[in-house]
């Protein structure tokens, strides 16, 4: 089977006038079609760094990433991607920021506006269509951020922190919805994040990345079910588990 994504031996170095930095250093990784990977670390250890090289927005110092086979080297239109802010247009409504993927990328309109209703309908959007930004909550913002993303059904899902900036209650709601999108779905996801607790609660598997220079640590396989509630999965002793090895792994350089 080949890999969703493929990054091998990874550095990434930046050079100033004063010095070189050198944020990643020899990340090695794979994830299969089908799974919820993510990715935790200390701040500034360079886990959007890494999303943004396999999306092919930034190019690497050395390594090579590929996806399904074929090695990045710019852009990449099988990708959709969630940042931590929606960054929708305030003058549009929800349905017309989603159908924005379409004009951006010349999709025919009607089988965009066909797959917009479906996503509409998959993330609980229906009777929010022509709602403006300001007229939705943070996480309503955040599902039409992840529609727009998913309309043009990519191969990988990118998501940068996305429901950092949220309460704790809508939080948790985000994430059991992304779980049941997912298996419903099918879609392949990498998704980094600063809570241990969203890291286990949504990973398939979990990599844990050190301080700068960052390097994975070590991965970790989570052994729960596909379909998660909170409710259940905190009260579970494999989850305690795998949150307090995380937990340990990243020691002092963890804010949590």
């Amino acid at each position: 089977m080949t890999n969703a994504v493929d990054v091998s031996d990874l550095v990434v170095t930046f050079k100033s006038k004063r010095a070189t930095t050198t944020a990643i250093d020899g990340v090695t990784m794979k994830v299969e079609p089908g799974e919820l990977v993510t990715i935790v670390g200390p701040s500034g250890c360079g886990k959007s760094t890494l999303l943004k090289i396999v999306a092919g927005l930034v190019r690497p110092t050395s390594g090579v990433v590929s996806l399904m086979g074929r090695q990045v080297n710019g852009p990449e239109k099988q990708i959709g991607f969630v940042f931590q802010r929606a960054a929708l247009l305030e003058w549009r409504g929800a349905r017309k920021n989603i159908m924005l993927q379409a004009e951006i990328r010349g999709m025919d309109k009607a089988l965009a506006a066909r797959r917009a209703d479906e996503l509409i309908e998959l993330t609980g959007l229906r009777g929010f269509e022509k709602a403006l930004p300001h007229e939705l909550s943070g996480g309503m913002q955040q599902r039409v951020a992840l529609c727009r993303a998913l309309l043009h059904q990519p191969r990988v899902l990118l998501m940068d922190e996305p429901f950092g900036a949220l309460d704790a209650l809508t939080r948790e709601s985000l994430n059991e919805e992304l779980n049941r999108i997912w298996r419903e779905t099918g879609t392949t996801i990498l998704l980094v994040t600063h809570s241990i607790a969203e890291a286990v609660f949504l990973g398939t598997r979990v990599e844990v990345m050190s301080r700068r220079p960052g390097k994975i640590i070590k991965t970790l396989e989570v052994d729960l079910p596909r379909e998660r509630r909170y409710a259940q999965v905190m009260s579970d002793e494999r989850f305690d588990r795998l949150a307090a090895e995380i937990r340990s792994l990243l020691g002092s350089n963890a804010s949590h």
